[in-house]
C-alpha cells in the first residue's frame, strides 16, 4: 500500500524548469506575437499550456509566421529621418518651378482694333464721345486734322517726325537722348552737366560766367573787358596793333617855383602812361617839375619809365621818385630859360 499514490499528489502537475519560466519576458501583454518571437526566439502560441498534449504537437507542425515586406522595410529607416528627406525634395521641387517660372517671358496682352467709318467721324465731330478703352487701339489710315485743341493724359509716343507750324510751349522739357534743334530760341536756359557746341555760337547778350572758363581754340571779341587777366604758364600775349590805357586822369602839382616865373605845366594820361608838357619862364631852378598821384594805388612800389620828347627836355638831367601812390619827374639842373619841352612816362605795377 506504500507504493500507492494518493489522488491528490497524482493530479498535482510538476513545476515546470526554471529555464521555461525566464523564457517568458515581464512585458509580455504589451507586445506582439512578431515581437516576442523575434525577442524570444519561439512562438508563444506553441508556447501554451503544457498539459494540452495534442494542441502542442499540433502547433509544431504548423510554419510560424512572416512579417510583411512593408514592415520589414520600415524598420530599416527612421520615419524622421524619411520626413526630413521628404520637405528637401518639396523644398527643391518649388525652388525649380519657381526658376523656370522665371524664364518665362511676359505675356503681353493683345489689344484689340477698331476701325472707324466715315459715320462714326462725322458723329464724333458733332459730339462728345468715348471711344473704346484703354485695352484697344484706334487706327486712323488717312490724315487727321483736330480744329481745337488735344488733350493726352498718358504718354505721347511719335514714330515719325514731329513738325510745328506754332509755337511749342511745355513746362518742362526733358531729353533723355539726343536732341537735334535747328532755330531754337530759349528764355533761360540751364544746364547741368557739360556741353558741347560743334557749330558757331551767337550770343547777342551779355555773358555771365561765375566759374572758370577754358577755351582751346581761338575766341574772337570784338570788345573784352576783364577786371583781371592773367597770363598762366607759357601764355605769350600778341597784340599785332595798338594798345591804348584808358582810365582816369591822374591828380597833379605843378612846381612853378622850379619852373621859373611865367613857367606852366600839364598832365595829359591816366595812371599807367601819359604826357607832362612843361614851359619854363624867367629863371628855373633845378629840382622836380611836377608831381603825379594815382587814383588807384598800387600794392608794392611800381616801376615809372620816363622819356624825353624833344631837345629841350633832353637838356635837362632828369630823374622820378616813385612810391605807391605818386611819383615825380624832376631834373638835377638848371632848365633852359622860356624853353617848351615834355616827358612821357610808363607805369607798371609789381
Amino acid at each position: 500500500m506504500a507504493d500507492e499514490q494518493k489522488p491528490d499528489q497524482a493530479a498535482t502537475p510538476e513545476p515546470e524548469s526554471e529555464e521555461q519560466e525566464q523564457t517568458t519576458p515581464p512585458d509580455a501583454l504589451e507586445k506582439t506575437n512578431e515581437q516576442l518571437e523575434a525577442e524570444t526566439g519561439s512562438d508563444p502560441a506553441k508556447d501554451g499550456d503544457s498539459t494540452g498534449g495534442s494542441d502542442e504537437d499540433g502547433d509544431k507542425d504548423k510554419p510560424a509566421k512572416k512579417l510583411s515586406p512593408l514592415k520589414k522595410f520600415l524598420k530599416r529607416f527612421n520615419i524622421y529621418l524619411l520626413m526630413f528627406l521628404l520637405v528637401v525634395v518639396i523644398g527643391v521641387a518649388v525652388a525649380v518651378v519657381a526658376y523656370f517660372n522665371s524664364r518665362k517671358e511676359p505675356t503681353i496682352p493683345s489689344l484689340t482694333n477698331q476701325t472707324l467709318d466715315v459715320e462714326t467721324l462725322r458723329q464724333l465731330a458733332n459730339a462728345d464721345a468715348t471711344v473704346g478703352d484703354t485695352g484697344q487701339t484706334l487706327t486712323i489710315q488717312g490724315n487727321t486734322v483736330v480744329g481745337g485743341q488735344m488733350l493726352v493724359r498718358g504718354n505721347l509716343n511719335v514714330a515719325g517726325t514731329i513738325q510745328l507750324g506754332g509755337e511749342f510751349s511745355v513746362p518742362d522739357l526733358i531729353v533723355s537722348d539726343t536732341a537735334n534743334l535747328a532755330n531754337t530760341q530759349i528764355a533761360s536756359l540751364q544746364v547741368a552737366q557739360d556741353s558741347v557746341f560743334q557749330g558757331e555760337v551767337t550770343l547777342q547778350d551779355d555773358l555771365n560766367v561765375a566759374g572758370a572758363t577754358s577755351f582751346n581754340g581761338t575766341v574772337t571779341v570784338a570788345n573784352l573787358v576783364v577786371a583781371k587777366l592773367t597770363m598762366s604758364g607759357n601764355g605769350q600775349l600778341e597784340i599785332p596793333n595798338h594798345i591804348n590805357f584808358t582810365g582816369a586822369s591822374p591828380g597833379r602839382v605843378i612846381n612853378a617855383g622850379v619852373l621859373g616865373a611865367g613857367g606852366t605845366g600839364s598832365v595829359n594820361g591816366s595812371d599807367t602812361t601819359g604826357t607832362v608838357n612843361l614851359n619854363t619862364g624867367d629863371n628855373p631852378t633845378a629840382g622836380c617839375f611836377v608831381r603825379i598821384r594815382f587814383n588807384i594805388p598800387y600794392q608794392n612800389t611800381p616801376n615809372v619809365i620816363i622819356s624825353p620828347i624833344n631837345a629841350g627836355a633832353a637838356q635837362t638831367q632828369y630823374y622820378a621818385t616813385v612810391s605807391t601812390t605818386e611819383f615825380s619827374i624832376c631834373t638835377l639842373n638848371t632848365p633852359p630859360n622860356n624853353q617848351v619841352f615834355a616827358f612821357s612816362y610808363f607805369v607798371t605795377g609789381l
